[in-house]
């Protein structure tokens, strides 16, 4: 009972919190939890100790801007992927735990995706690169929360 138990911490954890949605970058799949309001995208993933290895977070913006992250409360490495309105990634900034170094994005972005620290590098991504958006809100737009009793 206590493996089954770990097995189901480990991979829905991450995800626990708000609505998902699957992206692609190329070839390698993403879950996604969405941060799509501010209180989802100030907590981002404050406090978490896991998260899968094809799992992250997708905050989403109501407009294209300069965006800023730290990662002040956060204990896991985490790699920040800041995207276009048009889905391609603008640039890759890989963070260290706890920090208040604050990360920037070099344009507009209406997205930001947090995974691993070293996620995008070990899948060969990096800017210019396309990410499949389906399903992600728009600017502006939020999506409800998926129930999560049956995981």
């Amino acid at each position: 009972m206590k493996i089954a138990a770990l097995s189901l911490l480990l991979f829905c954890a991450p995800l626990a919190h708000g609505a998902e949605i699957a992206l692609k970058i190329g070839n390698h799949a993403i879950r996604t939890e969405v941060a799509d309001t501010p209180e989802t995208r100030e907590h981002g993933l404050m406090q978490r100790q896991t998260l899968c290895p094809d799992c992250g977070m997708l905050f989403v913006f109501p407009v294209a801007a300069r965006l800023a992250f730290w990662m002040k409360n956060t204990p896991r490495p985490l790699a920040l992927a800041f995207i276009g309105s048009d889905g391609h990634i603008l640039n890759i900034v890989e963070m260290q735990p706890y920090s208040l170094d604050i990360h920037v994005s070099q344009a507009e972005a209406l997205y930001a995706l947090e995974m691993n620290r070293g996620w995008f590098a070990a899948h060969g991504i990096k800017p210019g690169d396309q990410v499949v958006l389906e399903g992600a809100p728009k600017g502006g737009e939020s999506i409800q929360p998926l129930p999560h009793a049956q995981k």
